[in-house]
């Protein structure tokens, strides 16, 4: 499939399990496809925590969320605060989520930064790769020891999914995680540098979810780890990526084919259901496992990149390293 492409051959109103007593975080929720996905799980019967930075947009997003559901509301959402900015600040998110659940069924790394201008953080590293990769790799990571705990009950399905992109086909395949002046390349030979660079961030994604699954099998882990690139859906954040264009005429191409010929929100969220929830991933767990998904539900491969076992190796311990430097 495209990129410009979508389907929604997964009904998630007739194929959605029930999800009471299932414990659901779902990063950069407030809005967007995180929202809708929150809503989906709520209306499932999860206990569901909303994750976002600003406490005020997520009661907002709660209070809506209530308001559109009505009394098909059959199970909760709370608010957990989610700061991705600074990965020491993403494990303190993680660890107030542990002082207060026993169990976590799924976690949905969604939020991200999106086609930004070129930035780095306080610890020297490109915004973009501490937002989307060190962050959520911290956030994971944290909460392992809970979701691998939840794995071992009986009849449980544990899964941890991670919004990736098709965007990681800007990069060149001669990427490399081998150190931090590779994570803030700026990728000023490509045709739209700050598509590249989030492109970057996004194979890390895939290539953090193939190395993870690796280790969860080493460990004989029932927990499933996926990728997915969720389609071309109508977002705020997608619609934004024409700014990163600088000729005039391709930002007005680009955004009108967004605003045109992309997924309404509440069926480009189909994808990240189906790898959270759906069934046929458990039936099929040996097919699913460390998986890329394409909308809704096809498995695919993530090109040569994200396909390497030593690339995927090789940012896993370059992301240890520049944890372990920053004192994590």
């Amino acid at each position: 499939m495209g990129i410009f492409s979508s389907s929604t051959q997964w009904d998630v109103v007739k194929d959605m399990p029930d999800l009471i007593g299932k414990v659901i975080i779902v990063t950069g929720a407030n809005m967007g496809l995180g929202y809708a996905a929150v809503k989906h799980f709520a209306r499932g019967g999860a206990r569901v925590y909303l994750g976002a930075r600003s406490e005020e947009k997520a009661k907002a997003a709660i209070v809506r969320l209530h308001e559109e559901l009505g009394d098909q509301m059959r199970g909760s959402v709370e608010y957990l605060n989610v700061d991705l900015s600074d990965p020491k600040l993403a494990k303190e998110a993680a660890e107030r989520f542990l002082s207060k659940e026993g169990r976590l069924d799924v976690l949905l790394n969604n939020a991200a930064l999106g086609v930004v201008d070129y930035k780095k953080t306080l610890y020297d590293i490109q915004d973009v790769m501490v937002v989307n990769h060190l962050s959520p790799f911290v956030f994971t990571s944290t909460l392992l020891p809970l979701l691998k705990q939840t794995a071992q009950e009986p009849n449980a399905d544990v899964r941890i999914v991670n919004l990736a992109s098709a965007a990681m086909g800007q990069v060149n395949d001669t990427v490399r995680f081998r150190n931090r002046e590779d994570f803030n390349d700026e990728h000023l030979d490509a045709m739209v540098p700050a598509l590249a660079r989030y492109g970057r961030s996004k194979l890390a994604n895939v290539l953090f979810v193939k190395a993870l699954q690796r280790r969860l099998d080493a460990e004989n882990s029932k927990i499933v780890v996926v990728s997915l690139h969720p389609g071309t859906v109508r977002t705020d954040g997608t619609i934004n990526t024409a700014q990163a264009f600088g000729n005039v005429v391709a930002r007005h191409v680009f955004k009108f084919i967004l605003t045109n010929f992309s997924t309404p929100v509440d069926k480009g969220v189909y994808t990240h259901l189906f790898a959270a929830v759906a069934p046929e991933v458990r039936e099929h767990v040996e097919l699913y496992k460390g998986a890329y998904l394409l909308p809704p539900s096809v498995i695919s491969k993530p090109g040569k990149l994200g396909e390497s076992q030593e690339l995927s190796e090789e940012l896993w311990k370059t992301t240890e390293e520049l944890l372990q430097e920053i004192g994590l």
